[in-house]
């Protein structure tokens, strides 16, 4: 009799863990409180996948001996309380899917940059000609890839909801390029647990492996003082000089592991902000770890394109710079996005707050704002800590007035960001959905002037 396998969540995780456990001789129902979409229906269907949604049948899925759920499903869920009261192990996609392959993992984490650096390192990788695949939050789904495909490496960005349900998961490469407060709603809002869920990417390396972290997180740090950790450490640093990892120095970014070494002058990167030269040390280091040689990276660098949202240039009008970063949904991403730009900036922020501490950017606001504009319903506390210290102060719901006021208040050389700190679910599907909708007013206004430049 096939052992009993049941799936929470018809998405892409949920989805691509069903089609590899049918793979694998599991028997398989997949189970969505909310509706599945005809893609994934369609796909369910051609697999002959059992599957119901718009809610659970909680006596199929607690008669299983293995339950696998998708990160969007909170722990403390009833049902989930209640399969593991009945002892049934409940993992994560990431986690099952490790179970099916020999591949050598190469696995990234932070609150921020995890996309990009993900991103990057399977440019560098793949341009190198290894056989690689990249997974995880971007990509496609890891469990659907080992099902369909034999790499010798893949790519991984995993989140702390995906870490959450590990057991046995083990990259051979780890990284951790920040932990600041995030997803604390997840983590009945305590700060520690969420970098306790960030620190299992490590849990089961050994000597063998290696973890990549960002020397000048405080966090990190003081976490990595504290850990017992087996596994091999190496840093990266935009302060101090480091003998094994990356730092930058003298305008330049110096990577060197083992006796291997690249340097790049910073202005030659593809990605912009020191933000992006940690991203970029990271994946570098990575790339020197599985022998890429200096003339690859080089090349490979050169045709690297960035995800959308992020940082993401979008006209010139009137010599005003346009910038796209809808992706920044925390203050820590503001901070790095401030520091991007040497020129002044009129900000739009601005959605659903997940308890922001604003202190963080306020040096940057004081220093670099000529304005800020407010787009959301919810501009309380933005407004009461930032229009004191901002020549000038704006609210609106709608963003082609948000584009207007910014285009009326900027001057040439100026820079209007779109980097909101904050959830997009208040006025936009997602950042996504901002981020696409401000792209598009902003070509509206350009042709509006008759003066695109892209």
């Amino acid at each position: 009799m096939p052992k009993q396998v049941a799936i929470l969540g018809g998405g892409e995780s949920g989805v691509g863990a069903a089609i590899l456990a049918k793979k694998e001789g599991y028997q398989v129902f997949l189970s969505d409180s909310q509706a599945i979409s005809a893609r994934y229906r369609s796909v369910l269907h051609e697999n002959d996948i059992a599957y119901e949604e718009g809610g659970h049948s909680p006596d199929r899925i607690l008669a299983a001996q293995l339950v696998i759920k998708s990160p969007g499903i909170p722990d403390h869920v009833p049902l989930l309380v209640e399969v593991r009261d009945l002892g049934i192990p409940v993992v994560s996609e990431v986690e099952f899917a490790s179970w099916y392959t020999s591949a050598r993992l190469i696995a990234i984490t932070g609150s921020n940059g995890k996309t990009t650096t993900s991103l990057l390192t399977y440019h560098l990788l793949k341009s190198a000609g290894l056989h690689v695949g990249l997974a995880g939050n971007v990509g496609d789904s890891f469990a659907w890839q080992v099902a369909q495909h034999q790499f010798d490496y893949y790519v991984l960005e995993v989140s702390s909801f995906q870490l959450d349900n590990i057991q046995k998961f083990r990259p051979h490469i780890s990284v951790i390029l920040n932990i600041t407060p995030d997803h604390l709603d997840r983590y009945e809002h305590d700060f520690h647990k969420y970098v306790d869920s960030k620190f299992r990417i490590t849990e089961n390396q050994t000597t063998e492996d290696l973890l990549i972290y960002f020397a000048d997180s405080e966090v990190l740090d003081s976490e990595l003082q504290k850990r017992d950790l087996p596994v091999r450490t190496v840093a990266v640093s935009l302060e101090t000089p480091i003998e094994q990892g990356g730092y930058w120095a003298n305008d330049q970014l110096l990577s060197q592991i083992d006796g291997k070494s690249f340097t790049v002058p910073y202005g030659q990167l593809p990605i912009k902000g020191p933000h992006n030269a940690v991203n970029a040390l990271v994946a570098i280091t990575i790339g020197l770890q599985l022998g890429l040689d200096a003339e690859s990276i080089h090349t490979a660098l050169q045709t690297f394109v960035n995800a959308p949202h992020r940082l993401e240039p979008v006209a010139v009008i009137d010599g005003v710079t346009y910038i796209n970063d809808s992706k920044a949904t925390n203050v820590d991403s503001v901070y790095y996005a401030l520091g991007s730009f040497d020129k002044p900036i009129i900000l739009i922020a601005g959605g659903v707050d997940k308890g922001n501490d604003y202190s963080q950017i306020e040096p940057l606001v004081r220093e670099k704002l000529k304005g800020l504009i407010v787009l959301s319903p919810h501009f309380e506390k933005l407004q009461s800590y930032f229009e004191s210290m901002v020549p000038a102060f704006f609210v609106t719901q709608d963003l082609q007035e948000a584009i207007a006021k910014a285009a009326q208040w900027a001057e040439p050389e100026d820079v209007v960001l779109l980097s909101p700190a904050c959830a997009s679910f208040d006025l936009f599907k997602n950042y996504q959905d901002r981020g696409d909708r401000f792209k598009m007013a902003v070509r509206d206004y350009a042709n509006s002037r008759k003066d695109l430049h892209l």
